[in-house]
């Protein structure tokens, strides 16, 4: 199947299945691709009785409501990522942009190593050593350096940040005693406040950011950040 009609059919299912489960789908679905990554962006996803909560600062209700879901519907989305694409998913992580009305599912599958990447011209572009060492940067405020960080521009909207080693002693501890949802929460408000506080981002890319994601494998000890675009070189 050519890849613009997977990316259809597959943009169409997501937002079907959302619609069932949430009562109300994305207005728009953007699939973007390569061998082993795959993002699914959604723009206007947000449910009347959703945005009754947020008008009442209950944020965190909806985010809560919103992963239970998920936890249901990500087996369902890697099945028929299979089907569609043959791509295996090994991990899935999610985010949402509430203030946007915005979100983003990441899945990868097999992962080049980093001397693959860098031979790759696919995942070369401007500013991305200076744009490495600024999530080097923002990682260190929120916890320490990551021991590797890989990027992928999967086309010019686009862009996949990988962070692997970031947690320190005490947040491995907290995950183990089952702390990991109060941690997910801590994490996330301190990071992308960092993240969108961030000026230097779009200096480095030469372009606007839209929306900006991240989210967490606490098991495999790693971090996906996504960058949407308005365009780059």
């Amino acid at each position: 199947m050519e890849n613009k009609q997977v990316q259809i059919e597959l943009a169409g299912y997501i937002g079907r299945t959302l619609r069932d489960n949430f009562g109300k789908g994305p207005e728009s679905v953007y699939v973007s691709y390569n061998h082993s990554i795959m993002t699914v962006y959604l723009r206007n996803f947000i449910s009347p009785s959703e945005s009754v909560l947020l008008g009442q600062q209950q944020e965190e209700i909806v985010v809560t409501t919103r992963d239970l879901l998920m936890q249901t519907l990500i087996p369902e989305f890697k099945a028929y990522i299979k089907i569609l694409t043959g791509m295996e998913v090994h991990e899935f992580y999610y985010d949402w942009g509430l203030d946007n009305k915005s979100g983003i599912f990441v899945c990868q599958g097999s992962t080049p190593s980093k001397g693959e990447e860098k031979n790759d011209k696919q995942y070369i572009y401007h500013g991305q050593e200076s744009l490495h060492q600024e999530i080097n940067t923002i990682s260190f405020q929120a916890e320490k350096e990551p021991e590797e960080i890989l990027s992928y521009l999967l086309n010019g909207r686009t862009l996949v940040v990988i962070r692997n080693g970031i947690l320190v002693p005490i947040e491995k501890e907290l995950i183990r005693l089952g702390n990991s949802e109060s941690l997910r929460l801590a994490k996330r408000n301190l990071e992308k406040r960092l993240l969108h506080n961030n000026g230097n981002f779009e200096a480095i890319l030469q372009t606007k950011i839209n929306d900006i994601f991240v989210d967490w494998n606490f098991t495999r000890d790693k971090s996906v950040i996504v960058l949407i675009l308005s365009t780059i070189a």
